[in-house]
């Protein structure tokens, strides 16, 4: 394990849940087969992750020099930011609670060496 490069996303409104299919899709996966994987997911937040991924792929590239055909999604982490608290009225005078959570993104990659 060489250098590792980091990107973050943070208060991606998604749940960790739903953020966390797609974030365990393209773990320990080459980067440049994560991002057709991410291209062609039908969920919404693909589009975020990919965004995430290719900024982790720039770092490693401008900042710290490496190679990006060599490298690969060490790991992708998801946890909760806060939470967004709403009412819905109902009927007979009462009212129900909307959740709109959100969620941060950690992507960290490293340059895989040649056996």
């Amino acid at each position: 394990m060489g250098v590792l490069v980091k990107a973050s996303a943070r208060n991606l409104r998604t749940s960790a849940q739903k953020l966390n299919l797609v974030a365990a899709m393209i773990r320990k996966m080459k980067v440049s087969d994560a991002l057709v994987q991410l291209a062609f997911c039908p969920k919404r937040v693909a589009i975020d992750v990919r965004k995430c991924l290719q900024s982790a792929v720039a770092n490693a590239e401008n900042n710290m020099g490496l190679d990006i055909d060599s490298l690969v999604v060490n790991s992708a982490t998801v946890g909760k930011s806060f939470v967004m608290k709403r009412v819905r009225t109902r009927a007979r005078g009462r009212s129900a609670r909307i959740n709109k959570p959100f969620s941060n993104l950690y992507i960290t990659v490293s340059e895989k060496e040649e056996n």
